[in-house]
């Protein structure tokens, strides 16, 4: 009787339509270079070869210790910053709350006036940029305003915009 089963079942089988299957593709195991990720080439200038060549030397832990340092000598941060809306809804009462939060200020250039030269010397002092790139900022300036320094903490950015006052310049802090 089992045989009598197995006969039924095979000619089930080929009575029924068959299906096309698709053909195997061979899975091949990577090797170590393999799942190694390449890193990206990455063309770095003449000036800055011998600074590239001795970070790459450097231990991860260095690595992290430099970074630290160079956040606090420079007053910056290497974490991203993270745009936030006001609520919807919230009036003037939600942005008068905000103003009041508001501890990190960006610093634009929006007139330049009488003392153009005077203003150029403030840029080179507080941006540290040579007398070429402050001057091309002053002068992008008269057109449109421009950012001088961003993520700057409140009482810096008011010594900064008194620095800019002084000189004749009009300057917003955001």
């Amino acid at each position: 009787m089992a045989e009598e089963k197995k006969k039924e079942e095979e000619a089930k089988k080929e009575k029924e339509p068959k299906k096309e299957e698709a053909p195997k593709q061979e899975i091949k195991e990577k090797t170590p270079e393999e799942k190694e990720e390449k890193p990206k080439e990455v063309k770095v200038p003449e000036k800055f070869k011998k600074i590239v060549e001795e970070i790459e030397k450097m231990k991860v832990v260095d690595l992290a210790e430099l970074v630290k340092i160079l956040e606090e000598k420079f007053g910056v941060s290497a974490i991203p910053q993270v745009v936030s809306s006001s609520p919807a809804g919230g009036g003037a009462a939600s942005t008068e709350a905000v103003a009041e939060e508001k501890t990190v200020f960006n610093i634009e250039l929006q007139e330049v006036g009488a003392k153009k030269i005077e203003v150029i010397k403030v840029v080179r002092d507080i941006t540290q940029k040579g007398l070429k790139e402050s001057k091309d900022l002053v002068d992008a300036a008269e057109k449109e305003p421009q950012m001088i320094k961003e993520n700057v903490k409140k009482e810096e950015a008011e010594e900064i915009k008194k620095k800019f006052e002084q000189a004749g310049a009009k300057v917003e802090l955001k």
